[in-house]
C-alpha cells in the first residue's frame, strides 16, 4: 500500500477556529498527506471567522460554546449528526484519526468499529490536567478514566515525545503508542530574525536580559508560576525585563500580576519569528503541553529554554546544556527553582549564548517532512494490519 491509496478521515476539536499549535500541527500533517497524494478530509466545529484558513477540505461538526469564563473561544463538538454521517459514507476512509477526546470523536470512534475501520488517535495536551486551573480539580480521576476507556479503544495512540509517551504507558492509556514529534519552519524561526529596531522600539535596551513568555494568555499555560517567578527575580534584584508574546481571555489577569511586563500582543509568521529571537531567554513554566511547538521554535531562535520538567519539555531541553529543567513542586514547577535559573541566564551573557547555541543545534534535528511521513507509515500499518485479520477471519469462517 502506498500513501496515495490513504483516505483519511481526521477529526478535530479546533482545526482552524482559534490558532494554537497542536490544530498547526494537524494543518501541516494534512498538508504533508496531501502532498504524498493522499485523500484527506477533515471533520472539525467552525464559525463564520476562523483565525485562519484551513488546509484541505473541511467539514463543520455540530457544537457549542465552552460554557466556562476563559474558554469561551473554543467550541465542543457534540456528535456527528445525520448530514456527517452521510458525507463519511461518500467519502469512504480507510482510516480514522482522532485527536480530542470530544463527543464527536466518540461517535466517530464507534463509527469506524462497526465498519471494521482502523483508528489512530494522537495526543496532543493533557487534558486531565485542564480542571485544576479553574477550581475543579476534584473531576481530574474522572477524567483519567474517561480518556483512558477512549484511548484504549483505538488500535493506536501517537505522541509527540517519549517523556509523554512515558506517561502515557504509566497511565494504561494504551500499550501501543508511536512517536508523532513536531518540526519547526527554519524559515521563520532562526537568529537571523532578530530584529534590534523593534525590540527598542518596544522599550528594551540592547543590554536588557529580556524574559519571553509565547503563548495563548490561558492559565493553564502556568501564568500563575510564570508572574510569581518574576516576583522572585524582583526580590533578589536580578536584572531583567519581561517580554510577552501572545493574547488570550487571561491577558487582563497576567498583566496585573505582572507590572512591568511588555507585551507585544498576538503575532504570526516572520513577525513572530522576529519578536521570539528578539529576546534572551525563554520561560515556559507550562505543565500541561505533551510537545511545546514554542519550546522548539524558542531553541531555533537561539534562546536558552527554562522550563518546567514535565512532559514535552523533558524530552526537549537538555539540562545544563540547551537550558534548565525545572523540578516540579505539587503540580507546578518550583518557582524558586524556576527563579534561580533564570538569575543564571539574566547574569551571564556567555552563558545564555552558549546553552542558546546548542538549542539551536538541536532544534535542526525537527524536520517537518520526516516526522510527518512517519504518520503516514503508521496509517498504512494499521489499515495492513486490519486486513490481514479480516482474511484471516474470513478463512477460518470457511
Amino acid at each position: 500500500m502506498q500513501p496515495s491509496d490513504l483516505r483519511i478521515a481526521l477529526f478535530s476539536g479546533n482545526y482552524n477556529y482559534t490558532r494554537d499549535g497542536a490544530n498547526q500541527a494537524l494543518n501541516r500533517l494534512v498538508g504533508s498527506m496531501l502532498d504524498l497524494g493522499a485523500a484527506v478530509r477533515v471533520y472539525s466545529p467552525t464559525v463564520p471567522e476562523p483565525a485562519f484558513e484551513p488546509t484541505g477540505d473541511l467539514v463543520s461538526l455540530p457544537s457549542f460554546a465552552i460554557p466556562m469564563k476563559g474558554r469561551g473561544e473554543y467550541r465542543v463538538a457534540t456528535g456527528l449528526g445525520a448530514a456527517v454521517k452521510r458525507d463519511l459514507e461518500r467519502f469512504a476512509p480507510n482510516i480514522l484519526h482522532l485527536s480530542s477526546p470530544d463527543p464527536a470523536a466518540h461517535a466517530a470512534l464507534r463509527w469506524a468499529q462497526d465498519r471494521d475501520i482502523p483508528v489512530l488517535a494522537s495526543v496532543h495536551t493533557r487534558f486531565e490536567t485542564y480542571p485544576r486551573y479553574y477550581g475543579l480539580g476534584f473531576i481530574e480521576p474522572f477524567i483519567e478514566r474517561m480518556l483512558k476507556r477512549f484511548y484504549n479503544r483505538c488500535d493506536m495512540l501517537v505522541a509527540p515525545s517519549q517523556s509523554t509517551i512515558d506517561e502515557l504507558l504509566a497511565m494504561q492509556m494504551h500499550d501501543r503508542i508511536g512517536t508523532w514529534s513536531r518540526g519547526v519552519d527554519r524559515t521563520t524561526f532562526s537568529p537571523e530574525r532578530r530584529d534590534w529596531e523593534w525590540r527598542r522600539s518596544m522599550g528594551l535596551a540592547d543590554d536588557d536580559a529580556a524574559i519571553v513568555f509565547l503563548g495563548r494568555l490561558v492559565m493553564e499555560k502556568g501564568l500563575d508560576v510564570f508572574a510569581e517567578t518574576i516576583v522572585q527575580l524582583r526580590k533578589r534584584q536580578v536584572p531583567h525585563k519581561v517580554l510577552v508574546i501572545g493574547d488570550g481571555p487571561a491577558r487582563e489577569w497576567f498583566a496585573s500580576n505582572l507590572p512591568g511586563g511588555i507585551f507585544a500582543g498576538f503575532k504570526t509568521g516572520e513577525a513572530l519569528g522576529a519578536a521570539l529571537a528578539s529576546g534572551d531567554i525563554f520561560f515556559n513554566p507550562s505543565v500541561t503541553e505533551a510537545f511545546g511547538n514554542v519550546t522548539l521554535e524558542a531553541m531555533a531562535c537561539a534562546l536558552p529554554v527554562v522550563a518546567a520538567g514535565a512532559t514535552g519539555s523533558a524530552s526537549l531541553v537538555h539540562d545544563g546544556v540547551t537550558g534548565r529543567l525545572v523540578p516540579l513542586q505539587g503540580q507546578s514547577a518550583d518557582v524558586v527553582a524556576c527563579a534561580e535559573a533564570l538569575a543564571s541566564y539574566c547574569r551571564d551573557p556567555a552563558l545564555r549564548r552558549a546553552h542558546g547555541a546548542a538549542g539551536e543545534t538541536r532544534a535542526r534535528d525537527y524536520s517537518w517532512a520526516a516526522i510527518n511521513r512517519a504518520v503516514a507509515d503508521y496509517y498504512i500499518t494499521l489499515i495492513a494490519e486490519r486486513r490481514a485479520l479480516q482474511t484471516r477471519e474470513a478463512i477460518a469462517a470457511g
